[in-house]
């Protein structure tokens, strides 16, 4: 039996996964039965690679590693149905992706399904399942398609790169919140003044505990997996994060305090497999050099 508390497991739609885009454009155009009937007429044709593909072709190379067999589990989790599928796993034979689980919801909520997978990080197209997702206390993000973006997926894939906002991603929204609402010295001095007070959770927490749990199997330089925080913020709001990480007891193997200088030529230096944060203002200009993921984590508390 599967033991899913011991994996790294990580649900990711069809569209995050391949290029679906003028197939999508059917979908919105014409509507489901279109949709549905070009999918099946084209079901041996190969997809090409879509946004998330370097990442999760990274990730089951972990599972390569010694010591480390079926570590890592990918999930295609997608509103299409079974009889729509086959295209998919198709495309997913073809990469030689080791794939084999799948949720084919024929339209309904994915939300209650990834709890049950006991799913660490979620990545689609589709923001309201990721929504869903962030309510349901996922990692997730909603992968930027940017179809006029290849990115350099044939490269012989090495060491997984993740890179990580911090407000409103690994941290909650408060202190955001005062930057918005009161400008940024207001912002400063209340982090300045809570700086020994670890920072509230956010939706990527949990996600960043279980890769920090997964580095610590491997000597400090031989983990599969580096890890960076890309974030706005400078001294003296740094101190903050800092003591926080310690708190939780986590590793982060870089750090960047930009001030507000655009993350894109950083995230690109460090060769970022996917970049989350929760702003368009950020994910739409890294999303350029990298592959990004926006989180709408305060969607919800509008």
């Amino acid at each position: 039996m599967c033991d899913w508390n011991k994996k790294l497991v990580i649900g990711v739609s069809s569209r995050a996964l391949f290029d679906l885009t003028s197939e999508n454009e059917i979908f919105e155009k014409e509507g489901i039965d279109a949709y549905c009937r070009y999918q099946m007429e084209h079901e041996d044709e190969i997809l090409k690679k879509g946004p998330g593909f370097g990442l999760i072709e990274a990730l089951l190379k972990v599972n390569e590693l010694p010591g480390m067999e079926d570590r890592v589990e990918v999930i295609i989790m997608s509103h299409n149905s079974p009889d729509t599928s086959l295209r998919v796993f198709n495309t997913i034979k073809h990469y030689g992706l080791n794939i084999s689980r799948a949720v084919l919801a024929s339209g309904a909520s994915l939300a209650p399904y990834l709890n049950a997978f006991k799913t660490d990080l979620f990545l689609s197209a589709y923001e309201e399942d990721v929504a869903q997702a962030i309510d349901s206390g996922v990692a997730a993000g909603i992968i930027c398609c940017d179809t006029n973006k290849e990115y350099d997926s044939d490269a012989p894939v090495g060491q997984i790169r993740i890179a990580f906002d911090g407000d409103a991603v690994l941290f909650n929204e408060e202190s955001q919140l005062i930057y918005d609402e009161f400008g940024l010295k207001a912002f400063e001095q209340n982090e300045e003044a809570n700086a020994n007070n670890p920072l509230p959770a956010g939706p990527f927490a949990h996600f960043l505990h279980t890769i920090s749990d997964l580095q610590r199997e491997f000597p400090p330089m031989e983990s599969p997996i580096r890890t960076a925080i890309v974030t706005a913020r400078s001294a003296p709001a740094h101190e903050r994060v800092i003591r926080t990480l310690r708190a939780w007891n986590v590793r982060i193997d870089e750090a960047f305090f930009l001030g507000g200088i655009s993350k894109a030529e950083i995230l690109k230096a460090f060769g970022a497999h996917i970049f989350f944060d929760d702003q368009v203002a950020n994910t739409a200009p890294a999303s350029e050099v990298v592959p990004s993921a926006r989180v709408p984590y305060r969607r919800k508390r509008k």
